[in-house]
């Protein structure tokens, strides 16, 4: 039985009551949008787009990577992902080498340049997160991460 929302919970909260469950979906899609797009801002100084960025954080992060692979975790095709790790392997952040293998395919990795920049990013954007985090009480931070259990099963469904 739910409890009727009182003047003394947070504006956020009593909102979130009285729209019901029947907008669950939308509230999740802005809160997650938003959160998105502010997590994205957090970023080194550089002349790297956002789609480029998160491209070097993922090398960087998982190690070398086909054109095939970026494209579908992207989920954009492969041309415009060429377009992406060309700029990449132009500016000097990144390189194509042989599949060891299998010598057809191309793989693409990291230079210590870019290395470098994309551990700056993963670390500015895990600061600014976990600062908002550590700000939150113990019961705000266990709902999240409850839901952040939640969000990872329905993603993966």
């Amino acid at each position: 039985m739910e409890m009727p929302a009182t003047g003394d919970e947070p504006a956020a909260e009593q909102l979130a009551a009285e729209a019901g469950e029947a907008d669950l979906g939308g509230q999740v899609r802005s809160a997650v949008g938003s959160l998105y797009r502010r997590f994205r801002s957090e970023r080194p100084e550089g002349g790297l787009g956002d789609v480029a960025l998160d491209v070097l954080v993922h090398l960087h992060k998982h190690g070398p990577q086909t054109l095939t692979g970026l494209s579908e975790r992207g989920r954009v095709s492969p041309a415009s992902m060429s377009q992406t790790v060309n700029r990449l392997t132009s500016a000097g952040y990144a390189v194509r080498s042989r599949d060891p293998g299998d010598r057809r395919k191309v793989l693409f990795s990291v230079t210590e340049e870019g290395d470098r920049l994309g551990g700056a990013a993963r670390a500015q954007r895990s600061a600014w997160l976990d600062a908002q985090l550590e700000a939150l009480g113990a019961e705000d931070r266990a709902v999240i991460a409850r839901a952040a259990a939640l969000f990872s099963a329905i993603a993966n469904s």
